[in-house]
């Protein structure tokens, strides 16, 4: 494909950009994915190549410019689609359009989100290449390193050369409800640009050390290595059962075992941030599980970043302290709403925003306690109390004055307290993904019940395993559910996207 000039810099140097592709129309889903495709492939490795050239080690006498490409749709009346569906339709008259980046890893939800469109608005959509400058950062392919200084390898700023990331454009408005859409402007048609999402990819392989593409549809967050370690045993137990329908096991560093017996790949030398281990299925809709440490700021940015994934539900599965005198060492606790003391989130989803308990995520979770249990009925009450969780940011709150913190337990109703589940369910509703807690009490801080080593010991070997088996029961309940059921109307706001 020839390459071509368009203008001038303020310094004079000429911009070559890949010969522009025609925008076309298509009826058909997996035709227009396939187009998707081709210009971001050529594309990219048009950056990729111009790269190399340009730190070949001659002065460099051009800058180098490729983009992203588009879908878009327009229509001129105000289609009536079925009232039960929650995504997959545009509002009203008029054009909307989105970036897309990395067709190849989100090509089976890119294909089920324009199939809805074409189907509920029988018009076309337009696949073309946008006016957004992919950033040379984000041309390069999956463990890629640049050695050595790019100033000195370009002999000049690498921003006069090529296009940086823009962190004046990589925001959260459209998720946040504060997108507004100037008069000549298209509507976005999905909940994040290409900018967006390619700047949380990178940041997800940087926080877990796998790669964003061995990601599963399903995700367990903890707050603990032991679950983690039931986790991995577990895992590979299940791919190596021929009727599990697991067909591959990742950890850190990228290093797999498949159903077939072969392990590819090192473990990674230390581990991350925020370590993801992926329980993985062919169709993506196995069980990815992430430790994301202790306290609010991890909580969130581990799902600021999963979110562009759009995985079908989070759960959190950790320990907690109870707060009440009935509950006992081990007991359970469902969350069916919170007290949002975490502050992480204050500037994004305002704290008079209520957070809902979703229906179909708790009575999953609560069927999955039974059955892993044995009880039901009343007696599930013995194991496992229904109440509103209490997040906080401040991890020796006992060490307070307690009488202002207790009456405000109080006053909330509150049976348990911990520092991340309230601020995933709040990213949950914000990022319009499906979530849900199931805590379990390790401690009773307000009634003389503190940890001890050997207590510590006993509590993790005979409840972590239960507990993990029980998140996991409740993932695979959800799975079963056809999407637009699990990803219903209660998330979305007054002026949504069509892609979910």
């Amino acid at each position: 494909m020839k390459n071509r000039l368009e203008k001038f810099t303020a310094d004079d140097l000429p911009v070559i950009c890949p010969e522009r592709v025609a925008a076309e129309e298509f009826t058909s889903a997996a035709d227009a994915l396939e187009k998707l495709k081709t210009i971001y492939e050529t594309n990219t490795l048009f950056l990729r190549n111009s790269f190399t050239a340009a730190t070949s080690g001659s002065q460099v006498q051009e800058r180098y410019r490729a983009f992203y490409p588009q879908i878009s749709i327009s229509t001129t009346s105000h289609t009536r689609v079925d009232s039960r569906l929650a995504f997959g339709y545009v509002g009203g008259p008029g054009v909307y359009s989105t970036t897309i980046t990395e067709p190849e890893l989100f090509g089976n939800y890119l294909e089920d989100q324009i199939n809805l469109l074409i189907s509920n608005h029988n018009v076309p959509i337009v696949v073309s290449v946008s006016d957004v400058p992919i950033p040379l950062h984000f041309a390069f392919v999956e463990d890629s390193h640049l050695s050595g200084s790019l100033d000195e390898m370009l002999k000049r700023p690498l921003r006069d050369v090529f296009d940086v990331p823009d962190l004046s454009s990589i925001d959260d408005k459209i998720v946040n409800s504060k997108y507004e859409s100037l008069a000549d402007e298209k509507t976005p048609l999905a909940p994040f640009t290409a900018q967006r999402i390619d700047y949380s990819l990178h940041r997800l392989s940087h926080y877990t050390a796998t790669r964003p593409d061995y990601f599963q549809n399903f995700i367990l967050f903890t707050n603990y290595q032991f679950y983690i370690d039931e986790f991995v045993d577990y895992a590979k137990a299940a791919v190596a059962d021929p009727e599990s329908g697991y067909c591959g096991f990742v950890e850190p560093g990228n290093r797999a075992t498949w159903a077939d017996g072969q392990v590819t790949g090192e473990p990674a030398a230390r581990l991350p941030q925020m370590p993801a281990y992926h329980m993985m299925r062919e169709d993506k809709s196995g069980i990815t599980m992430v430790n994301i440490g202790v306290g609010p700021s991890n909580a969130k940015t581990i799902t600021d970043h999963v979110a562009v994934l759009r995985p079908h539900t989070w759960l959190m599965l950790g320990h907690c302290a109870g707060l009440r005198n009935s509950q006992e060492l081990g007991d359970y606790v469902l969350a069916h709403a919170y007290v949002r003391e975490d502050h992480v989130l204050d500037d994004d989803l305002p704290v008079w925003v209520p957070v809902p308990a979703l229906a179909e995520v708790q009575v999953a979770l609560e069927e999955a306690v039974a059955d892993v249990t044995g009880y039901s009925g009343y007696e599930l009450k013995r194991v496992m109390r229904t109440g509103t969780v209490a997040t906080i940011d401040n991890r020796n709150w006992e060490l307070r004055d307690q009488r202002g913190p207790v009456q405000r337990l109080s006053q909330s109703r509150a049976i348990a307290l911990d520092m991340e589940s309230a601020t995933i369910a709040a990213n949950g509703f914000r990022f319009r993904v499906p979530y849900g807690t199931l805590l379990c009490v390790s401690d009773k801080p307000l009634h003389g019940e503190l940890k001890l080593p050997g207590m510590a010991t006993d509590f993790y070997t005979s409840q972590v395993l239960q507990h993990l088996k029980i998140g996991i029961r409740a993932l695979e309940t959800l799975r079963d559910m056809p999407s637009e059921k699990l990803h219903s109307r209660k998330l979305r706001s007054f002026f949504e996207t069509a892609f979910q």
